[in-house]
């Protein structure tokens, strides 16, 4: 099947209020409530996979004032989620909604479960209310609901079934994964031929989300503020605001923004609104400092976001490794490297850059500390493009870098699908014993 850059853009990046996970727990309840003939909440009950219940774990929810938790998520779901506005469910949360999601989890009403051997993303829920039950599904994306059932009878048509799986059982998700894993880079960076203006507006559009959640975290400093608190660190004297530093201020104060349950959205690529911020801000801060049309731009968070699907189409939607540093990072990296006019070669040799650098961030979950990793990966994404663009480049015979760009994604989707299983569970188990602990 036969794909263009407009079907990338709209299956890979869209607006998400909130770390996509609790978002996704949340459209989950907010969907099965929907059914229910009398909206009538008992109880919630609901199961997830590994890396949706480590990302969702400790992550400020949006417009809770800190609130977290999955069990908060599900409720807040179900109390006020409009499951028609999919990522930005929780936009339709209002303080009523927020007290009522409180007092259902004090109240023990809402249980979790975590499957421990599920693969890939997957959340159920079911949820009881006036003597009736109704189930809602979620797999592969995080706004993917493939099944509607209430009284177990399953719901055919509905609204919120748009990405429902074919009855081959291919998504189009796998399709389209499957479809990138085949092209080259060259093939990969002549998709921007194909973007039309409807595709230009769009990305625009993906910008300005994104800034304006680097601007609340920059005036407010939210969360750990890394991004406002580097940005003073240039007031000071004490850092230069270079190309580096100014990819680092914007994308961190982002993530302090979105972190922390700003209730602003971001436009998210690969499934993740952290993966958006790096993706695109890196980029943006680097334009205050070239001569470049914004025509340029564009084209350049396109391929951002074109490059980072194709390393997550190897590494799954979740994982242990951090995608923000190895995905995002490769999109921001290459998308960089093409604004400043670099060749395929150039591109190439600032993917492995990045990879030979970032490959062993782990991911331990959605938290505040989130934009010190977001931080990392905006400067080492610039520095991994001015390093190609000198001609330094890593060569195949170290570690996991191939010999093509190809190869060196391939090889970070072994790492994370293969090698670092255990190590998935691992961070898993180290949190659980925190959340569980009496200290």
């Amino acid at each position: 099947m036969e794909f263009r850059v407009k079907d990338i853009l709209k299956i890979q990046v869209a607006p998400a209020l909130g770390c996509t996970e609790p978002v996704a727990i949340a459209l989950g309840s907010a969907a099965a409530v929907s059914l229910l003939p009398e909206k009538r909440i008992d109880a919630i009950e609901i199961w997830v996979d590994p890396n949706i219940y480590k990302n969702g774990l400790a992550v400020s929810i949006p417009g809770t004032d800190g609130l977290s938790g999955l069990d908060m998520a599900s409720a807040l779901g179900a109390m006020g989620g409009d499951p028609k506005l999919r990522l930005e469910v929780l936009d339709s949360v209002d303080e009523t909604a927020v007290t009522a999601a409180i007092e259902m989890v004090k109240a023990g009403r809402v249980k979790v479960n975590l499957l421990r051997d599920q693969v890939g993303l997957h959340i159920r829920t079911v949820v009881n209310g006036g003597g009736h039950t109704a189930e809602s599904v979620i797999t592969g994306l995080h706004d993917n609901v493939v099944s509607l059932s209430l009284d177990d009878q399953e719901i055919v048509e509905s609204d919120l079934l748009p990405h429902a799986a074919e009855k081959n059982g291919t998504s189009r998700l796998a399709e389209l994964e499957a479809w990138l894993k085949a092209l080259t880079l060259d093939q990969l960076i002549e998709l921007l031929d194909d973007l039309d203006d409807e595709d230009r507006n769009f990305l625009q559009a993906g910008v300005d989300v994104n800034l304006r959640l680097a601007d609340y975290g920059l005036k407010h400093g939210p969360g750990l503020g890394v991004g406002r608190t580097m940005e003073r660190l240039v007031r000071q004297g004490l850092i230069k605001r270079d190309m580096l530093v100014a990819a680092r201020i914007l994308a961190s104060s982002a993530a302090d923004a979105r972190m922390s349950g700003v209730k602003l959205p971001a436009m998210s690529s690969a499934g993740s609104g952290n993966h958006g911020l790096t993706a695109i801000l890196p980029i943006v801060a680097v334009e205050e400092f070239l001569s470049v049309d914004h025509a340029l731009v564009i084209e350049a968070i396109g391929l951002s976001h074109i490059i980072t699907a194709y390393v997550k189409a190897y590494t799954g939607r979740l994982s242990a490794i951090c995608g923000c540093s190895v995905a995002a990072g490769a999109g921001a990296t290459a998308g960089i490297t093409y604004l400043m006019g670099g060749t395929k070669q150039h591109i190439a040799g600032a993917i492995k850059n990045l990879t030979e650098d970032l490959a062993g961030v782990i991911c331990d979950g959605a938290k505040g500390g989130c934009a010190l990793k977001l931080a990392t990966a905006a400067g080492t994404a610039v520095q991994a493009a001015l390093f190609s663009l000198q001609g330094v480049n890593v060569s195949f015979t170290d570690g996991i870098i191939g010999r093509s760009p190809e190869d060196t994604m391939k090889n970070i989707g072994t790492l994370t699908t293969q090698g670092m299983i255990e190590t998935d569970r691992t961070i898993l188990n180290i949190m659980l014993e925190k959340q569980f602990s009496d200290v």
